[in-house]
Parts: structure tokens; C-alpha cells; sequence
């Protein structure tokens, strides 16, 4: 049980430590091509199919954080006579600055999925478009560009994507029949519209990217709940487990706070090295939580072995970080009758109390009470019951 607790809460400390430093990829390439439509404008009896092939498009993208960027990308698109259409023949080119919304990180789609996310995007550029037949025609025409990107995401650097985008002209002066436009040429028209299936690249030597950051709130917060889950399952499944007995008295208890188990300053102390000020808090509620707990044996009030660096994880705890104060709540199991349950569980409190005390943690900094019985813990599990819990105040 020892070894189970110890593990967590290292681990723990990891990954809070590692969500706080986190950094990703900020660049990528989105490469895509498909389909496309236009529009508006075309001379009558000229049509366009509802989805032509014949557009690509290529875009360099960074994000300024995991929510924003900017994205430059180039685009071409080959248009032709639809069903029922007189013969035309064009060729358009497109330059765009566009910026980027994130909206997985903006929402935390992190919270309930790790393979979807979702961008938009907006901006401007120019378009050039080529007129071939009937009419050879060319022109530079200001564009505004609108779309939205599902992703799905295959690995840490690759993902799929689905564009849709519409590209609005202003001042199209020819159609894309090469004709002259007469219809609402000095307005910004909606022009074409894109259907796109691609891939994007992450570029960077971090392990994460931009597009699928986990939210670290959530993150720290599903690790939390998995770990509890694990402990759960182990306290079951050792439950049937004989207790080992022990009967350490106080003075051999400190020897082996200040002996056994690493002071805090040594090179080699695993926990001076974890518990410091940049995680307080995250530590403050793995103690509030149950996760260290002092145990003891039937109707005793001396700490078992194995416990012993439970009380002086919150002893090396209290040492760095001086302001915090603990409480301390003793419990019992169900057997024995109810007063002298609420006695033997402030009892186990204030054993817990005296030592830490003994320890030189100001005994202002410390309360005791007793909680009686533990109800929630099965009758095969009662050894969990016989305990002494930390709230970090």
C-alpha cells in the first residue's frame, strides 16, 4: 500500500509539474485540394456544376498561442462549363493572410475528446483570374476569404482536415466567362466556393502541436481521476491482506522521520525535490483528497509501519510551506460500540498530533478531532477505516 500511495503521489507531481511547463509545435503546412463552385458572377447561358474538381490549396500556419494564429496560403482553381452550359475555360490563383481561431482550445474539446477539433478562419488576399475561352481575359481582384476546418487528429503530428470556404470579390470587373460583369460589380459578391480534403503537418521537435493541445486544468484533472480509480481497484483487491503489526514507540517513530525516511536538502531526497512552492495547491488537494492517509491497527493508537511516511510527507509539507495549517480527524472501524469509537479515533488524532509536534511543526499549526467511524468502508476492507486523515487548510 505504501508503494501504491508513494507512486501516485510522485506522479502526480510529474504531471502537474509538466502541464505548467508545457509547450508544443507552433508551426504546421496544411495541404488539401478537392472541389468547387462558383458563384456568381457568369454571363447567361453559362453554368457552373454544383462541385467541379479541379481546386487546390497550400497554407503555412502559426499560432501565436494555442488558441490564435495567422495562416498564409495560396490557392488555384481550374473552372469549366457545367451540365447544360455553353463552352468557357478559366484559370484563378488566390493569395491570402487569414487569422485563426482555435475553437477546440477555445471551448476545451479537450474535455471530452482527443481526436476532433475544429478552426476557423478569415482574411483577405488577391486573386487573379484567367479567362481562356471564349474570351481571353485576365484580372486582379481583391478577395475576403471566410471558412471553417474540421480536424481529425491521426497522430501527434498529422492530421486530417475538411475545409469549406467561400471567397467573396470585390470590384470583379469580368466574369468567369471572360465577359463583362454587369451585375453588381463595384459590390463585394460572393464569388466561389471551396470543399477541401487535406492533411496538416505539425513542424517543431515538441511532442504536442498546437491544434490539439489538451487543456491543462482538464488534463491534471483527468490524470487525478484515473489515478484514484487505480487506487480504488488496489485497496480491493489487497483488502483481504493481513495488516502487519507493529508497536514503534514515539522516540523510535521520529528516528525514523529524521533517519529512514530522506530529509529534506540531501541530493537524493525524491521528495524535497517534488513538494515545492510551484505546486502547493495541486499537493494541498492530493492530502485533502484521502490519497495519504495514517493507518493503524484494531483498537490501537500506534501508527503502523507502513505509515510512517505518510506523516512525514505532511511534516516535510508543512516545513516548506510555513503558512499552511493541518487538521487532523481521526476514524475507526464499525466494531466496538460508538463512545468508545470517537474516543480511539481522537485518540489516533492526537498520537498523529504529538509526533508531528515532536517533529517541530508548531503545535499552532495543528488541530486534532475525532471523527468516530468510517461507515463508508466495506467489512472486508475495514483496515482503510482504522486512520487518521490531513486536511490542508
Amino acid at each position: 500500500m505504501k508503494k501504491i500511495i508513494l507512486g501516485a503521489f510522485l506522479f502526480c507531481s510529474t504531471i502537474i509539474v509538466n502541464a505548467q511547463e508545457q509547450e508544443y509545435n507552433k508551426w504546421s503546412i496544411d495541404l488539401g485540394g478537392g472541389v468547387t463552385r462558383i458563384i456568381n458572377p457568369l454571363s447567361d447561358g453559362y453554368r457552373s456544376n454544383s462541385f467541379d474538381p479541379g481546386q487546390a490549396n497550400f497554407g503555412v500556419r502559426y499560432m501565436f498561442n494555442e488558441k490564435f494564429g495567422l495562416r498564409l496560403g495560396v490557392g488555384y482553381n481550374e473552372f469549366k462549363e457545367g451540365s447544360g452550359s455553353l463552352p468557357y475555360k478559366a484559370n484563378y490563383y488566390r493569395t491570402n493572410l487569414e487569422g485563426v481561431v482555435n475553437a477546440g482550445n477555445l471551448f476545451k474539446f479537450s474535455s471530452w475528446t482527443k481526436k476532433f477539433n475544429f478552426l476557423f478562419h478569415a482574411g483577405f488576399g488577391l486573386s487573379n483570374l484567367n479567362t481562356i475561352t471564349p474570351i481571353d481575359n485576365s484580372e486582379s481582384i481583391f478577395n475576403i476569404m471566410i471558412g471553417f476546418t474540421p480536424q481529425y487528429k491521426l497522430s501527434n503530428r498529422v492530421s486530417l482536415f475538411l475545409d469549406f470556404s467561400t471567397i467573396m470579390h470585390d470590384n470583379q470587373d469580368i466574369t468567369f466567362d471572360g465577359a463583362a460583369n454587369t451585375r453588381n460589380a463595384d459590390n463585394i459578391t460572393a464569388s466561389i466556393f471551396n470543399t477541401s480534403i487535406g492533411v496538416s503537418v505539425s513542424l517543431g521537435k515538441k511532442k504536442e502541436n498546437a491544434d490539439f493541445l489538451p487543456d491543462e486544468e482538464v488534463y491534471v484533472n483527468n490524470e487525478l481521476s484515473e489515478i484514484k480509480e487505480r487506487l480504488d481497484k488496489a485497496e480491493t483487491e489487497i483488502s483481504d491482506l493481513k495488516v502487519r503489526k507493529a508497536d514503534i514507540n514515539k522516540e523510535e517513530l521520529i528516528y525514523e522521520l529524521d533517519t529512514r525516511y530522506l530529509l529534506k536538502g540531501e541530493s537524493n531526497s525524491k521528495y524535497a525535490s517534488k513538494v515545492t512552492s510551484s505546486n502547493v495547491d495541486f499537493i494541498r488537494e492530493l492530502l485533502n483528497s484521502g490519497y495519504i492517509n495514517v493507518y493503524f491497527n484494531t483498537n490501537k493508537t500506534t501508527i503502523q509501519e507502513g505509515s510512517l511516511n505518510s506523516v512525514n510527507y505532511l511534516k516535510q509539507f508543512m516545513i516548506d510551506n510555513p503558512t499552511v495549517s493541518a487538521q487532523l480527524i481521526g476514524f475507526a472501524d464499525e466494531t466496538g460500540n460508538a463512545d468508545q469509537n470517537l474516543q480511539l479515533s481522537e485518540n489516533r488524532a492526537k498520537s498523529v498530533f504529538e509526533i508531528l509536534v515532536a517533529a517541530g511543526i508548531n503545535a499552532n499549526r495543528l488541530s486534532f478531532s475525532g471523527g468516530g467511524v468510517d461507515a463508508s468502508v466495506k467489512e472486508k476492507a475495514r483496515q482503510f477505516a482504522r486512520k487518521v486523515t490531513f486536511k490542508i487548510k
